[in-house]
């Protein structure tokens, strides 16, 4: 279901994990004294033993009571710091790894900000949610234990393999025996955990997509009776994932069966050899004591291999997810390939350079075919400055792709679009887009209060005044008889508003900065024809201090404009006024003749 799954190429786990190296790099002093603490609370684990070897050949063998009672307290002052030092460790990690994902997860979204509309488009919420939510903490917890265990329990099992070589090394490689075994079990469980861990993640990007569109769009799920077929799919989905879950518990299953059992056939057979030689008076028995007593304390370090290397692969590719959206060029860096085919001379007269100015722009989506055709293609419209431009055309002729260029929210492919004579591309985007306001068809309200969304379109330091007139001229007072006025909340997409309510909140968030420039797509089509005429009246005044560019399908909306451009297949192929065009285009005439405006104009 997910069309941004990767198609990963064969990557060291630890390469990947290294690039979050950068975010680590500022708590590295913490993160490393935590590392040292626990090796030295392992380490004094180790010693554990050695207390119980002296105390089994010495005090207890020579009956002697208080050497008992003094090697009881070294034991126990042993346990304390043990688990002071892990205690500790957990102190030292706890606040740094959580500044860690607060920065990765701020990180995301300030990137999230800055990807072009392309991006966007191609990729689903619900794979962005789970990189940003359920794969960041993936990666805290790898930080704060994985990560650290894998050092730790590698010195601890290094350490104990030597300290049992030490008290008798025919042991100690019936205990080695193992070995190779399990590393063999290892390399053939990390290629394919890895793959099976990858598949799970997106498969949980793809299940938390369907719970937000069914959330979002619970009102069409309802209204068409769709909610067997949403839970269907939903079913399918969470079974799917259930699947790819038994699969990586098989996968642990596996591994932990090997890493647990053949170590303990190793400390079965070390134990029988042991007694043989403490029966033949070849060992001390503290000296078997105290090795067993070791090899049952690398017993832990020794099973959470496979643990750890699970969570390894997943925090590798919770990580591989998360590099894969930070890598993507965000707009700030998009190179603009079309800056070479200027179709305006820079010499051009300055009037002819004022208001917008559109010269051969062409734009074809960055994911579509070289040898498709564009959807616009050497579009060529001058606006000028206190014109406002209607633009119509059949549906899917473009209008809206050509309206999203002004503000560069794509990338034209060709061509060359000035305001009051400065190309677009050469502007900082802030700049371009304090410059241009958008009010799109299909408005978008945040979880905010109205006149947050209202004031969302100017400057911080806008207040009342600025709120109330983009209110009137938006013909939105009905903002002020919400159960809190305009504070009143109006809920995730503004879904607790009528459509006509929500566009007209949209047209106001435009207006309320007074934009040198305004785009407007289509901006009155969900209201009824009164308050239409409402919004009309007084969207004139507001048009007479700027340059407009609206996209209209009604006679009602185009005559808000002085002059109409006809956009056909990609192309501007007619320009003037509503009354020339409709005299002088079968197209235009066509377009409008839905109303019957068309046969009143003949």
């Amino acid at each position: 279901m997910s069309t941004t799954r990767a198609t990963t190429k064969e990557r060291s786990a630890v390469r990947t994990l290294l690039r979050l190296w950068p975010y680590v790099r500022p708590v590295r002093v913490r993160l490393f004294g935590a590392a040292l603490v626990a090796v030295l609370a392992s380490c004094v684990g180790l010693v554990i033993p050695l207390v119980l070897k002296w105390m089994v050949d010495g005090p207890v063998a020579d009956r002697d009571p208080a050497g008992v009672w003094l090697g009881a307290l070294y034991l126990l002052l042993l346990g304390v710091a043990e688990a002071l030092l892990f205690g500790l460790r957990r102190w030292l990690v706890a606040r740094p790894l959580s500044h860690v994902e607060a920065e990765m997860r701020a990180g995301l979204f300030r990137h999230l900000q800055r990807l072009p509309v392309a991006f966007h488009d191609r990729w689903s919420s619900g794979q962005l949610l789970s990189r940003g939510t359920a794969d960041l903490s993936l990666l805290r917890m790898f930080l704060a234990f994985p990560l650290t265990f894998l050092l730790v329990n590698s010195v601890t099992i290094l350490v104990g393999v030597i300290i049992m070589l030490l008290q008798d090394w025919t042991l100690g490689l019936v205990i080695l025996g193992p070995a190779i075994p399990v590393m063999v079990t290892c390399v053939v469980f990390e290629k394919r955990y890895h793959h099976v861990a990858r598949l799970a993640q997106d498969q949980v990007g793809d299940l938390t997509t369907v719970v937000e569109e069914s959330v979002l769009g619970i009102r069409i799920i309802k209204g068409f009776g769709r909610h067997r077929s949403q839970a269907r799919t939903f079913r399918e989905l969470s079974r799917t994932l259930r699947g790819t879950e038994l699969r990586k518990a098989g996968l642990l299953a596996t591994i932990w069966g090997v890493i647990v059992t053949l170590p303990e056939v190793a400390i079965g057979a070390a134990l029988v050899l042991g007694t043989v030689q403490v029966a033949d008076g070849e060992l001390s028995a503290g000296t078997l004591v105290a090795f067993l007593s070791t090899a049952l304390a690398l017993r832990w370090p020794v099973d959470s291999i496979g643990f750890l290397l699970a969570m390894s692969q997943e925090a590798a590719t919770a990580t591989e997810r998360y590099f894969e959206v930070m890598d993507e060029t965000p707009e700030l860096e998009a190179p603009f390939r079309g800056a070479g085919n200027c179709a305006t001379s820079h010499n051009a007269p300055a009037a002819d350079n004022e208001g917008i100015h559109f010269s051969a722009v062409s734009f074809r989506y960055p994911d579509a075919p070289e040898s498709s055709l564009p959807v616009l293609d050497r579009i060529d419209l001058h606006i000028r400055p206190g014109e406002s431009m209607a633009l119509v055309g059949a549906t899917g002729s473009g209008k809206t792709t050509l309206t999203a260029l002004i503000p560069r929210l794509h990338e034209l492919t060709s061509g060359r679009i000035t305001l009051d004579g400065e190309d677009i591309t050469a502007m900082p985007r802030e700049t371009l887009r304090e410059l241009v306001a958008v009010a799109f068809e299909e408005p978008t309200l945040f979880s905010a209060s109205v006149g947050e969304n209202v004031l969302m379109g100017t400057a911080e330091s806008a207040g009342e005044r600025e709120l109330e007139r983009a209110l009137a001229v938006a013909q939105a007072d009905f903002a002020h008889s919400l159960p809190q006025g305009t504070d009143t909340q109006v809920g995730e997409q503004g879904l607790s508003l009528s459509g006509g309510q929500r566009q007209r909140l949209a047209l106001a968030r435009a207006v309320v900065g007074q934009p040198r420039f305004l785009v407007l797509d289509d901006p009155l089509s969900a209201l009824d024809v009164h308050t239409e005429a409402a919004v009309e009246a007084a969207l004139r005044h507001v048009l007479a201090d700027t340059t407009a560019l609206i996209v209209a399908h009604r006679p009602s909306t185009v005559l808000l404009a002085d002059r109409v451009a006809l956009l056909s297949d990609g192309r501007i192929t007619a320009v003037g006024t509503h009354h020339e065009l409709l005299r002088t285009n079968a197209e235009y005439a066509h377009l409008m003749s839905g109303t019957g405006e068309a046969e009143d104009e003949r």
